[in-house]
Order: structure tokens, then sequence, then C-alpha cells
């Protein structure tokens, strides 16, 4: 299981993921979820991936070898007009790997994954998409303004009520830990570091990228603050009269 988030703001777009793959309580291991593909001054795309390991490295792989070969292939994540055609590349992708993946008769699910797309390429706005196992894929938009993949339902809570377009990227940054943060202890299949990548609007690079483990300072405030706030709301609301 993973963890990972894709969010809008008026500013650019800002991802998050976790880093932690196990196959049981004894068998944990760390591999980036993060990958970003950047022409300066002309695209950034950035994807995030959750699912089954062998599919999701497939995937990132093929992509890969496709911009460093783009004279035998007939697209890569560095060709593509628009940020719809670097989602449907993705889907493609994804379908084939599974395909190839998972033997005639065999359940396909046990190999899927899901993406979490966003970029933007010049002379378009940026964009945010949703790729499923399927291939097929939807948009974020201003009633959703981000996707989660992985282990979702910990973190949803905070993003769906305090997220707020006009955030800079410094609260943007702190309302993603918290959400990280009430997932991680709530699913130890969820795990540091965690992956922070930023990216400005118009800017056409990538603006911001750091990893925060387990002895990052402002991770463990936020992580003991919100624990504290959360106690503190809780006592001061009304107690249940009978």
């Amino acid at each position: 299981m993973t963890y990972c988030v894709g969010l809008k703001i008026d500013s650019g777009l800002v991802f998050m993921s976790d880093t932690r793959t196990n196959a049981g309580v004894d068998n944990i291991s760390t591999f980036r979820k993060m990958r970003c593909w950047a022409a300066p001054d002309e695209r950034v795309l950035v994807l995030l991936s959750a699912g089954n390991l062998a599919t999701t490295q497939a995937v990132v792989s093929l992509l890969e070898e496709r911009t460093k070969a783009p004279d035998e292939r007939t697209s890569s994540m560095l060709e593509t007009p628009s940020m719809y055609q670097a989602a449907r590349l993705v889907g493609e992708t994804v379908k084939e790997v599974i395909r190839q993946s998972a033997p005639v008769g065999q359940n396909a699910d046990a190999f899927g994954a899901s993406f979490i797309l966003g970029g933007q390429i010049r002379g378009m706005e940026p964009r945010l998409f949703l790729i499923y196992p399927e291939g097929n894929f939807i948009e974020a938009g201003e009633d959703t303004p981000f996707f989660q993949i992985g282990e979702t339902k910990y973190g949803k809570p905070i993003l769906v009520r305090a997220h707020d377009a006009a955030m800079s990227f410094e609260e943007t940054v702190k309302l993603l830990l918290v959400s990280f943060d009430s997932t991680l202890k709530s699913n130890l299949s969820v795990g540091l570091p965690l992956d922070l990548l930023f990216y400005a609007r118009d800017s056409f690079s990538v603006g911001y990228e750091k990893r925060i483990d387990a002895d990052d300072v402002y991770f463990k405030a936020i992580s003991d603050g919100w624990s504290i706030a959360l106690k503190t709301a809780f006592k001061s609301l009304p107690d249940f009269s009978r």
C-alpha cells in the first residue's frame, strides 16, 4: 500500500508521496513513487504511482525509455502536444503492462496500479489527472481540486475541510503533512520518508523538491501540534446531555 496526493492551488500544483512498499510486516522496503519529466521553458510533468510495484515500475520504465529513444517511438512524455495526450499515453502504457504481466486466464486485478499525473505544457493551463488501472482517467476541476491514490481514507477529511485554492505553497504543505500524518498513524503500510514537489504555474521548471524523513523538524512539529490541536478541539466541544 502507499499514499500519494496531487493538489491544485491557484499558484500551481503540489505533489506528495510516501515511499513504503511492503509484502507483509516483515518485508518492508522503500521505493520512490514520484517521477518527473521536464523540458526547460517548455513543460513539466509529474507522475505519482500506487499499486503493484512491478506494474508501476514497468510503466515508469517504459515511459522513461520512450523519452530516450523518441525516433523509435510514436510518442513520449516529452513530446505529447497536451497534458490530455500525456494522460492518454500513461493510460495506454498501464494497459500494455498489465496485459503483458497477467497470464491468460489469470485475474489482472493483482497487477493493478493507479497514477496521478500533473503538470503544464507551454501555451496551456496546469492540469491534473487520475489514471485508473483500466487505463481510463478523469481530470481535476474546481469541484475536485485534488486526487489521492493508495490508502486514501484517513487523510481525506482534512483535505476536504481545509483546502482552499488561494492557499500559499507553504500552507498547502502544512495541509498535506497533516493528511499524511493522519494516514501514517492509522496504517503501517504507509511510511516515511515522504517526497514533496511544487510546480509553480507558468514557470516550466520544478520549483521545489524535498524528501521529508522521520528526523525532519517541521514534520515533527506538525505531527505533535496536530495531535494537541485535536485533543484541545475535542475537549472544547459541548458534552452530551441526557
